[in-house]
This record gives structure tokens, C-alpha cells and sequence, in this order.
């Protein structure tokens, strides 16, 4: 059974899907399960920081992955931010790209919320708000 805004993806060729709505059933891709994400927590993968940290800014809040802001070089880069509310009813996702800066803004934040970042080669991370 899977759960509400848990990551999966295709070992085979690479597909990651979010679920939007638990369901019974079992998620395939090129015919075989596909494997759960856990996010990792800490950064013990690399050098560079992978963790995303919630900023408060004037108008907002930021969040950046890493303490030190990680690389967005073209072999090497945070893929996406995604921002989930601890209800699980809003969500925020900015994709990102080579030479982007690995940081989203938000205007508002509700209550506790965490934080993921994908690495396109670390994975996936996870950060929570104050």
C-alpha cells in the first residue's frame, strides 16, 4: 500500500513518481516493483552539504540545500526543492537545473514543514522547519 507524497522510483530506467493518493495497489515500471525512496537525513554521502535548510528573509522564507549551498554544475546538481506542510495538504516543487542556485523562496510558511531536495546523484534528502 503505498502513502500520500511518497517518492518511488524505476531501478530499470530511472522514473521517479510522487504518489498523489494512497492506493492498495503496487507501483511497476519495465516490469518489475518499483523501489520505495527513504530520504537520507544526514549527510555523510559527500563533501558537499545535501540537507535543505529553511532560511527566514525579510518578505519570506528560503530554503537552500545544504549549510554550504551545494554545486549546480551540469554533471552534478539538485534536480528538485519540494516543500510539504506537515498535514500533507500543500505542497510547494521548483524544479531546477545546471547553473541555477540550489534555493527556493516561499512567500509563507504554514507551521512545521519539511523539506526534499533530489540529487541527480546523492538521492533523495530531507530537511525540516523550526
Amino acid at each position: 500500500m503505498t502513502e500520500k507524497l511518497e517518492m518511488y522510483r524505476c531501478e530499470i530506467c530511472g522514473n521517479l513518481v510522487q504518489v498523489i493518493l494512497s492506493g492498495a495497489g503496487e507501483l511497476v515500471c519495465c516490469g518489475q516493483p518499483m523501489k520505495l525512496l527513504k530520504p537520507n537525513t544526514m549527510d555523510e554521502v559527500a563533501t558537499e552539504k545535501h540537507v535543505p535548510v529553511y532560511i527566514q528573509k525579510e518578505n519570506g522564507y528560503e530554503i537552500q540545500v545544504g549549510t554550504v549551498l551545494h554545486p549546480m554544475n551540469d554533471d552534478h546538481y539538485i534536480m528538485f526543492i519540494e516543500s510539504i506542510s506537515e498535514d500533507k495538504n500543500r505542497i510547494k516543487l521548483q524544479y531546477l537545473h545546471p547553473g541555477d542556485e540550489a534555493k527556493i523562496f516561499l512567500e509563507e510558511k504554514i507551521g512545521k514543514e519539511k523539506a526534499l531536495e533530489f540529487c541527480n546523484l546523492h538521492g533523495l534528502w530531507e530537511g525540516e522547519s523550526d
